[in-house]
């Protein structure tokens, strides 16, 4: 015999915290599968007997309500009529039938006992609703992970629905590394999507580019404070500078919240302004592969360097990009390997925008 499923949740309406057992459904069974499942108890019936049967038990049980009629079946339940409101005297009219008439089903004594005697139940563990963000995605140039000022944020994800005037909820954006600015430019809220223009807090050094965001909020007017934080780190674009010139200024990469940038940009051949995405993937045997690629996911990308440790990197531009080569070093390999396996699930990619003044 199957268990019955039920799960603790927090009771948000008692002092001291408490707890309460939901229910949880383990299938849901319509008139076609009780006209199946009463087949299979008794055969000299076939299932669409049965379903001729419900759909006149159901008749019935209308019928005898509308009279005034209240239905027992042996054993199981009691179905009847009950209401609900107010009147100031017993001659004033009555409210709407659709305020105060109600239908009750009652189970009868014998029925649940029984229900008791045979039950199992199978505790799962508990979950806490919470907001939940599944992606984060800049609206101007249409990439996942990218943050900032002058653009949108599109959120999405479930139970992301919070009040922006009150005090406690909210979004938050904040550095890895130090900064907090709680949001306040919306384009929109809703239980699955919010649209912000982000203020982005500044971090001590321009390599800490690295975010993470988060929204809380009450389900219950009394609730507990829920907050869900988006599991991915966005990360703001660098700019490089004067790559036109013979000694362009190091511009650190690929960082997260150290004092020292983990790589650096110290040069490069670029006949134009343009913007680019760096990208760093983890390969099974420890070392990084680092390339250069256009601004749409599968677009145009450049040739795959293979870095082992610290030193020296020069990456090739790709087609019909303004860029022909970027010169790098690395400083700190162990730390990159370690924050890109640890935090980036083996790929990071940071947007340059690269200028030539």
């Amino acid at each position: 015999m199957a268990s019955i499923q039920c799960r603790p949740e927090v009771n948000a309406l008692t002092v001291p915290q408490s707890y309460k057992l939901r229910y949880v459904p383990r299938d849901s069974m319509g008139t076609d599968g009780l006209a199946a499942a009463m087949a299979a108890e008794n055969p000299n019936y076939s299932v669409e007997d049965n379903k001729t049967m419900l759909a006149n038990l159901v008749r019935v049980l209308q019928k005898n309500l509308l009279n005034g009629t209240q239905s027992t079946i042996d054993g199981a339940f009691t179905f009847g009529i009950s209401f609900t409101g107010r009147l100031d005297s017993p001659d004033d009219p009555l409210p709407p039938l659709e305020e105060i008439l109600h239908v009750d089903v009652h189970v009868l004594a014998a029925f649940l006992k029984e229900i008791r005697q045979q039950a199992q139940i199978e505790r799962l563990p508990m979950t806490e609703k919470a907001p939940l963000i599944n992606a984060a995605q800049d609206t101007v140039l249409g990439l996942s992970d990218v943050l900032q000022s002058d653009g949108a944020l599109r959120l999405t994800g479930s139970n992301l629905l919070f009040d922006p005037k009150k005090a406690d909820e909210g979004c938050v954006i904040e550095g890895t590394r130090s900064g907090r600015a709680a949001q306040t430019r919306f384009v929109g809220i809703a239980n699955s999507e919010v649209t912000l223009l982000p203020e982005v807090p500044t971090q001590p050094d321009p390599w800490n580019n690295e975010y993470q965001i988060a929204i809380a909020t009450h389900y219950t007017e009394n609730g507990t404070l829920r907050t869900g934080i988006y599991r991915r780190k966005l990360r703001v674009p660098l700019f490089v500078t004067k790559l036109g010139h013979p000694n362009p200024p190091d511009v650190g990469i690929l960082t997260g919240n150290a004092a020292a940038p983990y790589v650096k940009v110290t040069g490069g051949a670029l006949s134009a302004d343009e913007t680019v995405r760096i990208q760093a993937l983890l390969e099974h045997d420890g070392s990084l592969s680092l390339n250069l690629l256009d601004m749409s996911e599968g677009g145009r990308a450049g040739a795959a360097v293979k870095v082992t440790g610290n030193g020296p990197v020069t990456l090739n531009g790709f087609s019909g990009s303004a860029l022909t080569s970027l010169a790098l070093t690395v400083n700190n390999f162990a730390d990159l390997v370690k924050m890109i396996r640890s935090g980036y699930g083996g790929r990071l990619v940071d947007v340059l925008e690269l200028k030539v003044g």
